[in-house]
């Protein structure tokens, strides 16, 4: 008689005190030093996690001895906990309210399920039973994609700053390249000098052509052609 009710006594405090992980979990959400990380939304009907990297790294440690943000989702999850907000971790659960620390009494662990059960919910939807941490893992998942998406916004910009710099080198060098072509093409066209003496001999009033000023016309116009050709296509 006196172990029954012994056993009747236990279960009735085991009632009355709150789960571990509901306690840890008020205690950080009420906690005003890490209202940056995690703290209740506006009407203290839910609480949001803001930096999930600083809570899985700072907080999840010293009170649940893990860092990893999807296993506390899925503990949430078994105590009924549900996601309540697309673009931020927002959880909610009608008994988890800021000042209504006594309602944690009246939140229940979710029983597994069991296999006949498992069985015939699988008959009834006539597909492969989807674990309950399946939908957990897609928003870990979804999670690891964020941080990629972060990390390709990153590269993005490294990679304009570069960009910006070699398109200011190339300008640079351009502007070099024309230089050296328009040199070219100063040396490939001599200015005239004014009135200058013709010394080449006459025949029946007639200048004649001398081998040594024939070779230096046939440079010149080399000389023009190549500068014209180079002046024509683009630096590269």
């Amino acid at each position: 008689m006196e172990g029954v009710m012994n056993k009747g006594l236990l279960e009735s405090v085991k009632k009355s005190a709150p789960p571990p992980f509901l306690l840890k979990t008020y205690m950080l959400v009420e906690d005003p030093a890490t209202d940056d990380v995690v703290s209740w939304n506006a009407d203290g009907t839910a609480f949001v996690v803001w930096q999930t990297a600083e809570f899985s790294r700072d907080l999840l440690p010293k009170l649940f001895k893990h860092s990893n943000f999807s296993s506390f989702v899925r503990q949430l999850n078994t105590y009924g906990f549900r996601k309540v907000a697309t673009n931020r971790w927002e959880f909610c659960n009608e008994r988890f309210r800021k000042g209504k620390k006594e309602l944690l009494c009246e939140i229940r662990r979710r029983k597994a399920w069991s296999s006949k059960q498992k069985e015939q919910q699988k008959q009834v939807n006539n597909t492969p039973l989807v674990p309950q941490e399946s939908d957990e893992d897609q928003r870990s998942s979804s999670t690891t994609s964020s941080s990629g998406y972060t990390t390709l916004v990153d590269e993005n910009k490294r990679l304009k700053t570069q960009n910006g710099v070699l398109i200011s080198e190339l300008t640079i060098m351009r502007r070099k390249c024309k230089e050296l072509l328009d040199l070219m093409a100063q040396y490939g066209h001599p200015k005239k000098q004014e009135k200058q003496e013709d010394e080449r001999p006459m025949l029946f009033g007639v200048r004649l052509e001398v081998q040594g000023e024939r070779d230096i016309k046939r440079k010149r116009a080399e000389i023009t052609e190549t500068a014209t050709i180079l002046l024509s296509q683009p630096c590269k």
